[in-house]
């Protein structure tokens, strides 16, 4: 049973609270896509309104143990005030996450403040799960909740270890939702259940695919990884994009989908270049045969109506992996379309959930976000969860 910080009482007690804001900023430091700040607002104010005090910790890239200017927290704690300004709620930013500075900051604060402690990651031990680390930062707190579900996936102390060392733990309201949309989607589905795979290797989506033929009634497949699957049926696709070793295994997932009767489709047209660049020579050809010396860098725009029309007609789609290299507008045209498909199938009643990752930055860069049923936080989380994996962070909660 996981209890949600919305059912807990609050007045008076400091929430060690576990967030993702792993925001991308640019070269002068300015946040350039704040979402993952807003995603956990729902759950600080909360806890401020509860007459609680949200003492917040977050990682921000990869700083490799050491404290780095460039990956400090404290941008993103004016950000975060910026965004909480409205409600008169005071954000405190303290210069570290464990020892004095953590300590001094957080016994500053009162009931409906926030804390924010430094980046997590300025120390080795979080990601080593260290326990002197976990109880150097539960004395920051008095319960603790967990709203990252994008680093879920990852057995850390602030997300894992540190759990061990409170009697009241919760889930925050986005590991709430998180959970229950991908949970629904794959235990209790409106069918036809159709998942669209892309991505540019078969290799990290082996186990998702096999899982999901558990569930699924159709697969579509595209991105790099839908040459591996032409060449093990034989077909030529030039200098396509192929993982040799993946072949096999290729061959036994079109087999496997065969015996259970599954939909298994693969590209029929793909948009191919001479070289891998946007300004690159560029054609439609049938995906069962590029000429050598031409590789293919996006589904083609028969495969795109013809995804489209199968998102369209179905029950609940799962979306992840672009299907082209989406980055360069001449070969965005797929991924586009899928998205565009997924935004009209929500409007007909489908229930549309796009994994993390660049499945959510690219439904985001082509302005569908906010028209598909849910766009999840978490990239490698998602997946494990897809897969049918345990998430540490989850197990943490269930007492």
């Amino acid at each position: 049973m996981i209890a949600s910080i919305a059912d807990v009482d609050v007045s008076g007690k400091r929430v060690l609270t576990r967030v993702d804001f792993n925001v991308p900023q640019d070269e002068a430091g300015e946040i350039t896509d704040d979402n993952r700040i807003r995603e956990s607002l729902a759950t600080i104010r909360t806890i401020v309104k509860g007459g609680g005090i949200a003492v917040v910790m977050s990682h921000l890239g990869r700083p490799k143990g050491e404290r780095k200017k460039k990956y400090s927290l404290g941008p993103v704690a004016e950000r975060l005030s910026q965004l909480l300004q409205p409600d008169g709620t005071t954000v405190l930013f303290a210069e570290d996450c464990i020892g004095e500075a953590a300590a001094t900051t957080v016994a500053a604060a009162k009931p409906g403040n926030v804390v924010l402690l430094e980046n997590l990651r300025f120390y080795p031990q979080e990601e080593a799960n260290d326990p002197d680390f976990c109880a150097a930062l539960a004395v920051n707190g008095d319960m603790y909740c967990n709203d990252a579900f994008g680093t879920a996936h990852r057995a850390h102390a602030s997300t894992s270890g540190v759990a061990a060392l409170f009697p009241s733990v919760s889930a925050g309201l986005l590991m709430q939702k998180e959970l229950a949309y991908l949970g629904k989607a794959l235990d209790e589905p409106a069918r036809p259940l159709v998942s669209v795979m892309g991505g540019s290797k078969i290799s990290g989506k082996i186990d998702v695919i096999s899982a999901l033929m558990e569930k699924c009634d159709t697969i579509l497949i595209g991105g790099g990884m839908m040459y591996t699957f032409l060449k093990a049926q034989g077909h030529n696709v030039g200098s396509s994009l192929v993982e040799e070793d993946r072949i096999g295994l290729a061959h036994e997932l079109l087999k496997n989908a065969a015996k259970r009767n599954i939909r298994l489709v693969l590209p029929t047209d793909a948009v191919v270049a001479r070289s891998f660049s946007n300004d690159a020579e560029h054609k439609i050809v049938a995906a069962t045969d590029i000429e050598d010396g031409w590789m293919g860098l996006d589904i083609g725009p028969e495969t795109s109506n013809t995804y489209a029309k199968i998102i369209e007609e179905a029950g609940t789609v799962v979306w992840n992996g672009p299907m082209g290299v989406f980055e360069f507008s001449n070969f965005a045209a797929g991924t586009k379309a899928i998205s565009d498909a997924m935004a009209r199938a929500t409007g007909k009643g489908v229930i549309t959930i796009v994994g993390g990752g660049d499945s959510a930055a690219a439904i985001s860069q082509f302005g569908q976000a906010t028209h598909v049923t849910h766009v999840s936080t978490g990239g490698g989380a998602s997946l494990e969860f897809l897969e049918g994996k345990t998430l540490p962070g989850v197990v943490a909660l269930d007492r």
